[in-house]
């Protein structure tokens, strides 16, 4: 199976790599003229034929279109800030399950000094979310937003909106789902510690709706996976 790699943007029949992407293609993967690689603008995916390796610049030309489809599933995934092993392994797995678009969120009850760390881990953090989508073939990147508190998150969601609870009143996720339409989705996932009851309040008179994964609690990362699945599952 070919790699895939992502490019600023074609030019008719041609495209061009730099940067660190191209050093990476031409010295450390030893990429060479005629080797073929499928590539992508964000917009759509193309099978291309390497012209011309320089230090940090590759050259192809483009040889035919690449049928490839995003899920219909628009998903942005409210993410809470947690230990960044965890969390940077859902951002992975959430790119690999289609999330659009991932917006960090310091809610009440993260760690103040992970919090205070994130402000420099946002280039990791895109890099993370380039490579998981090369990786799965997709064709566009999720978009990383800055770090936000719940509030204004919330206040952004749009179609479904699902908040991840732990409430015993909290209806079950397939149950909610099971008749909802919609090509638009909002998760919002919470900290280790759980949401405040300042933040169920604020996401309900957002259009949030709880929702339980069962009797079971699941470390973040878990929580991630398991409701994006059911998500793509039920509404994609």
């Amino acid at each position: 199976m070919r790699r895939r790699f992502f490019v600023d943007h074609f030019e008719q029949s041609n495209a061009v790599m730099t940067g660190d992407a191209a050093h990476h293609l031409g010295r450390v993967l030893r990429a060479e003229p005629g080797q073929l690689f499928e590539l992508s603008d964000g917009k759509t995916a193309w099978l291309g034929r390497i012209e011309l390796v320089q230090k940090e610049r590759v050259e192809f030309a483009l040889i035919e279109r690449i049928a490839s489809a995003e899920s219909a599933l628009r998903t942005t995934l409210l993410l809470s800030i947690v230990k960044f092993d965890s969390f940077e392994w859902a951002l992975e797995k959430a790119t690999e399950l289609g999330v659009r678009m991932i917006v960090p969120l310091a809610a009440a009850r993260s760690e103040k000094a992970l919090l205070h760390a994130a402000e420099k881990r946002s280039e990791r953090w895109k890099k993370i979310l380039l490579e998981a989508a090369q990786q799965s073939r997709r064709v566009s990147i999720p978009e990383l937003k800055p770090v936000e508190k719940p509030v204004k998150a919330f206040g952004a969601g749009e179609g479904c909106k699902v908040i991840l609870s732990e409430r015993t009143e909290a209806q079950a996720l397939k149950s909610l789902l099971a008749n909802t339409k919609t090509d638009t989705a909002t998760l919002a996932i919470g900290p280790e510690g759980g949401w405040t009851d300042e933040e169920f309040a604020v996401a309900e008179s957002a259009g949030f709706q709880q929702a339980s994964l069962g009797s079971l609690i699941l470390r973040t990362e878990t929580a991630v996976v398991t409701t994006l699945a059911n998500l793509n599952y039920a509404l994609g």
